[in-house]
């Protein structure tokens, strides 16, 4: 399965970068590309907590909404995903600290919120 796959390239290949220093746990992110899912629409990533791989995803609907993807098409997802890689990553993270490090999917609503909005 292509999820499994990102979770294990990225074990492989990690580059520390601290995704989110007041967390409670080590988050960092994986230099891998990101995998579109065209069944799920959304784009699959992978995270590392305290150094084990965690699938973690982003829907079409939040990329649409929030990054300027312009259809659920993968080449549009991916360039929005590479557009929004560090906001992404920065609200992923407070989630992975806020749920445990469990697999999280981000959607449109999270990117609302008050408190990960940009500034």
């Amino acid at each position: 399965m292509r999820i499994a796959h990102v979770a294990g390239r990225a074990a492989l290949r990690s580059v520390s970068r601290p995704a989110y220093e007041d967390s409670t746990m080590h988050i960092t992110f994986a230099d891998e590309p990101p995998v579109y899912d065209g069944d799920d629409l959304a784009i699959h990533f992978a995270a590392l907590i305290d150094g084990e791989p965690v699938v973690c995803s982003i829907t079409a609907e939040a990329l649409e909404d929030h990054f300027g993807a312009k259809s659920p098409r993968e080449d549009d997802l991916l360039a929005a995903f590479e557009q929004g890689a560090s906001r992404i990553r920065a609200v992923c993270a407070e989630v992975l600290d806020d749920n445990g490090g469990q697999p999280a999917v981000l959607r449109s609503g999270l990117f609302r919120v008050a408190g990960l909005e940009p500034e």
